[in-house]
C-alpha cells in the first residue's frame, strides 16, 4: 500500500502542485495539508482518494503558487492604519515610547493573512482532476511494487509446500520410533503387571493417531493451492483475503509442529514458520 505520485497544473497565474504519499493501514485514512481556499473541497477530495486508493494512509499536500513563487501573503492596510493611529494616541496619552511598532502592528488578528479567493466551478474540477491523476501515479507505483511482491509471496508458499513434502520420508520413522517406546515402557511395566494385549493395541493405535499429522498436512497444501489461486486472480484489492488464508497455514503449522516428536520434522516446521513471517510481512502491504 505503498506510494507516492505528483502532479501539477496551471490555474491562470496559478500553479496547483499535488504531492500524495501513502503507508501500510488496514483501513482508508486521509490527512491533508492544504490551502485556506480549497477547504470548501476537501470532503470531496477525501472521497476522491478513498475511492482511488482503497486502503492504506494517505497524505495529501496541495500547494498553489504563482508564477513560480508560493502564493503572497496579504496585507490588510485599514486594519493597520486603524490599529496605528489608536496605538499612537494611547501612547501620546501614557507618554510611551512610539519605536518599533511595526513588528507589533503585523502580529496583532486580522492584519496579515493569506488570500482566500473563491475557486471558480472551472477551478475546482481541474483541481481534482489534478488529484486524480496524482493519485493514478500513485497506485501505478504500487503495481510496480506488487508485482515484485507476487514473486516473493509465490516463493514463500512454494518453500513451505516443500518443506510440507519433505517431512514425508520421516514419518515412518517417527512413528516406529514412538511404537518402540511404548512398547518398552509397557514392557517394563509387564514385568510387575499383566497386561491385556488387545486393549494395549487398542491404546496403542489411539496414540499413534493423535500423533498422525496426515490431516494437518492435507489442510496445509490445500491452503497453500488456494493462496496462489487467489494471488494469481485480477481482484484489485485481495490483501485481506490472503491475510485470512496465512493464518490458517499458520495454524496447520503450529499443529504440526506440536505433534512432530522428530528432530528432522522440527527443524522443517521452523523453516516453514520463517517462510510464513516472510509472506506476512508482505501481505501487510498489499491491498
Amino acid at each position: 500500500m505503498t506510494g507516492f505520485g505528483r502532479a501539477e497544473k496551471m490555474l491562470g497565474d496559478f500553479q496547483c502542485v499535488v504531492e500524495i504519499k501513502s503507508l501500510n493501514g488496514k483501513q482508508i485514512e486521509v490527512y491533508t495539508k492544504i490551502p485556506p481556499s480549497l477547504k470548501p473541497m476537501e470532503i470531496e477530495m477525501r472521497g476522491l482518494i478513498k475511492k482511488k486508493l482503497v486502503r492504506g494512509s494517505a497524505e495529501l499536500t496541495i500547494a498553489l503558487k504563482k508564477h513560480g513563487a508560493s502564493k503572497p501573503m496579504e496585507v490588510n492596510q485599514e486594519l493597520l492604519k486603524y490599529y496605528h493611529s489608536n496605538i499612537l494616541k494611547i501612547a501620546d496619552d501614557l507618554n510611551l515610547e512610539k519605536e518599533n511598532l511595526l513588528s507589533t502592528l503585523v502580529r496583532l488578528p486580522e492584519v496579515v493573512g493569506t488570500p482566500t479567493d473563491t475557486l471558480s466551478a472551472e477551478e475546482k474540477k481541474a483541481i481534482l482532476d489534478t488529484l486524480s491523476i496524482a493519485c493514478d501515479a500513485l497506485n501505478n507505483q504500487r503495481k510496480t511494487e506488487g508485482v515484485m511482491m507476487e514473486n516473493t509471496l509465490s516463493k514463500n508458499i512454494s518453500a513451505i509446500e516443500k518443506n510440507s513434502t519433505a517431512s514425508e520420508p520421516f514419518e515412518i520413522e517417527r512413528k516406529e520410533n514412538q511404537r518402540k517406546k511404548l512398547e518398552q515402557g509397557m514392557e517394563n511395566f509387564s514385568k510387575e503387571a499383566q497386561i491385556d494385549k488387545n486393549r494395549f493395541e487398542q491404546e496403542l493405535i489411539y496414540y499413534i493417531e493423535k500423533l498422525d499429522v496426515s490431516e494437518e498436512k492435507t489442510r496445509l497444501a490445500h491452503h497453500c493451492t488456494y493462496f496462489k489461486e487467489i494471488l494469481a486472480t485480477d481482484d484489485f484489492a485481495k490483501g485481506k483475503k490472503l491475510g485470512f488464508i496465512l493464518q490458517e497455514i499458520g495454524r496447520e503449522i503450529n499443529t504440526l509442529g506440536a505433534k512432530a516428536n522428530h528432530a528432522k520434522i522440527q527443524k522443517l516446521v521452523v523453516e516453514m514458520k520463517d517462510e510464513l513471517e516472510q509472506a506476512k510481512e508482505q501481505v501487510l502491504n498489499a491491498l
